[in-house]
């Protein structure tokens, strides 16, 4: 892009965190995620602070502040300028380079330009009406970035009795610096394979106030199911199997019950439920297999009712309480197999 060109910068500040922008800088692993996972707290980069509590990120608002000897904060353009020496369309235009943007203004057909206009005459609860219906119909974007020199050895992975195979086919590996540090990072893809997120399980139990996993703030799991990509590449003559955590469906995966998903929880979410839709038809066969718990035990018998609209469906239920799909033997997988060929 030339450094001449016109660069949107409304444009440009959506479509770049400044997550992403410390990342690139490789800064991101001096800065502590606060208590509620909204904030970053670090040491100045434009200044060279030491106090590791004077430089803050809002993950949702997409701002920075200095509270040392800069005295000021602002967005993404704000920083590379700050940092680089350099005009706000300098910065611009370095962000598209580095992030493969266009950064022009999407042009708007007239048809849109009025319904823009209309937005603006809504009252303040239904435009905020409005776009919250916006945000659930937008996709999650792709990671600009991928986690690097995770650690596959970690002693917490052969704890789950994962492979060296498995663990690099899924790409997970304990992270020890940024926003998932500490955490064992399992990358989250869409269904035509592109990197979403990761999520972090803590290696064990976490300590008292500690969640066992963490998300990316702005990642809306409720609109991806785990392995999808991979399963709609096996054969659909197979029974598509869903279950509910990363490592009931890694361990299945493992043991050769490779057409598996995970929905992240004991519950489908509607979009969920139209991405097995779209991958499935009326001969297909799907096996729910939830952890044998009350939330599992509702939350199966919720996505049967609901699947059973456009393919057959069956609920796999285990003898004895608290027993979870990961808990199989490759022995009890391959029966199961046999079982629901």
């Amino acid at each position: 892009m030339s450094n001449s060109k016109f660069v949107d910068f409304k444009t440009v500040k959506a479509a770049v965190s400044m997550e992403q922008v410390l990342q690139h800088y490789g800064l991101l692993g001096q800065f502590t995620q606060n208590g509620n996972g909204d904030s970053l707290s670090g040491p100045c980069p434009i200044h060279k602070g030491t106090n590791p509590t004077q430089f803050r990120v809002s993950l949702t608002k997409n701002c920075w502040n200095c509270f040392g000897d800069c005295k000021g904060g602002g967005n993404v353009l704000d920083f590379v300028a700050r940092l680089e020496h350099i005009t706000l369309h300098a910065a611009a235009v370095s962000l598209c380079q580095w992030f493969n943007l266009d950064g022009e203004t999407p042009r708007q057909s007239k048809s849109h330009q009025r319904s823009s206009q209309t937005t603006h005459k809504l009252s303040s609860t239904k435009r905020a009406q409005a776009e919250a219906v916006s945000d659930e119909s937008t996709p999650n974007k792709p990671l600009l970035f991928q986690l690097e020199n995770l650690d596959r050895s970690h002693p917490y992975l052969a704890e789950r009795g994962l492979t060296a195979e498995t663990i690099v086919d899924f790409g997970v590996g304990y992270c020890s610096k940024g926003l998932m540090a500490g955490r064992v990072a399992i990358p989250i893809y869409s269904s035509d394979g592109q990197t979403l997120a990761y999520a972090g399980r803590w290696p064990g139990n976490p300590p008292e106030g500690t969640p066992k996993y963490k998300l990316p703030a702005g990642f809306r799991k409720s609109l991806e199911l785990f392995n999808l990509d991979r399963a709609i590449k096996e054969p659909d003559d197979h029974p598509l199997v869903i279950v509910e955590g990363f490592f009931d469906c890694i361990k299945l995966w493992q043991h050769g019950l490779r057409r598996v998903i995970a929905i992240m929880g004991s519950t489908l979410s509607p979009a969920q439920e139209e991405l097995i839709r779209k991958n499935t038809n009326s001969t297909s066969r799907v096996l729910v297999m939830l952890d044998e718990d009350d939330a599992g035990r509702a939350g199966r018998d919720d996505i049967a009712r609901r699947l059973t609209r456009f393919c057959y469906v069956k609920i796999h239920s285990f003898e004895n309480a608290g027993v979870q799909p990961e808990h199989l033997s490759a022995e009890q997988v391959r029966s199961l197999i046999g079982g629901a060929s």
